[in-house]
């Protein structure tokens, strides 16, 4: 049996709220070192899966407080907290006792590292985080500036030779984590609506070869999404279609789970098979 789906069943359900998942983890009681380490070895020697469990469960609210430090990002907390729950059931996987370190110690890499591959995949703003450098870039530039100000050309290039990146690259990572959104239209009750952005635009109607190309352009890509979409199963299609293509507040995974009556982690392999057999689709 894969250790990794087995240990995802018996998770704590998030059915209701995420404040209702955090106090439900929070009551699980922690592992004394020796109760840790009995554990430990049972499944590093026997590959006893109940006490993988058990050394899941009882660092279950590690994963909160960690995940909460990312809400900044933008993403939902419940699916920071499921990312990491996966990182910390690969750590347990991969402990090992006789190394003389806590659980604790060894589990917060790979929950980091599970919630960053999560953020890297799904906010707009880092799309030039593609190196590891530059990731690190991403995930340190705030913590390492001295103030909320703009870096020096000194600060410059010593974040860059810190992290190993180019002073370039720095100051490209800084401007779009410090940028903020205009609104296009600007207020209507401000009597300069006239300097808003909108007006400096030019009119999309001007050129009429331009419209037929961009009308042609988006019948195709309706045509090959429905075509993709109808070629999923109801559940599959229901996923996706609410997940990413819903108007407003998409469900989390959570809520998902509740509503199928299966775990979160479940709902997530469902929508990764699903687009993967999309894309593949879009792609052809």
């Amino acid at each position: 049996m894969n250790m990794t789906h087995a240990l995802a069943m018996p998770v704590p359900s998030a059915v209701g709220s995420i404040d209702q998942y955090i106090q439900s983890v929070n009551r699980i009681p922690l592992l004394t070192e020796k109760e840790e380490g009995d554990l430990a070895r049972r499944l590093h020697d026997d590959g006893d899966v109940d006490a993988a469990r058990q050394l899941v469960m009882s660092h279950l609210r590690l994963v909160v407080a960690i995940a909460r430090g990312y809400l900044g990002y933008g993403l939902p907390h419940a699916d920071l907290i499921q990312e990491g729950n996966i990182g910390l059931m690969k750590a347990v996987k991969r402990f090992d006792p006789a190394r003389g370190v806590r659980l604790v110690s060894f589990a917060i890499h790979w929950i980091k590292a599970e919630i960053h591959e999560y953020i890297i995949r799904n906010w707009r703003l880092v799309k030039i985080a593609t190196t590891k450098a530059q990731r690190k870039l991403f995930f340190n530039l705030r913590s390492l500036k001295a103030d909320t100000g703009t870096l020096s050309c000194d600060e410059v290039k010593a974040v860059a030779t810190q992290l190993g990146v180019k002073p370039e690259e720095v100051v490209e990572m800084e401007t779009r984590l410090g940028g903020r959104d205009m609104p296009l239209e600007g207020d209507r009750d401000d009597d300069d609506d006239q300097f808003a952005p909108i007006a400096y635009l030019p009119d999309p109607h001007a050129e009429p070869s331009e419209v037929l190309e961009r009308a042609e352009s988006a019948r195709l890509q309706d045509e090959g999404l429905t075509g993709a979409l109808a070629s999923l199963d109801e559940r599959s299609r229901n996923i996706v279609s609410r997940r990413w293509l819903h108007e407003g507040d998409s469900p989390t995974l959570h809520e998902l789970a509740a509503e199928y009556g299966v775990s979160a982690e479940r709902i997530r392999q469902i929508e990764v098979k699903a687009m993967q057999k999309m894309r593949g689709l879009l792609a052809a």
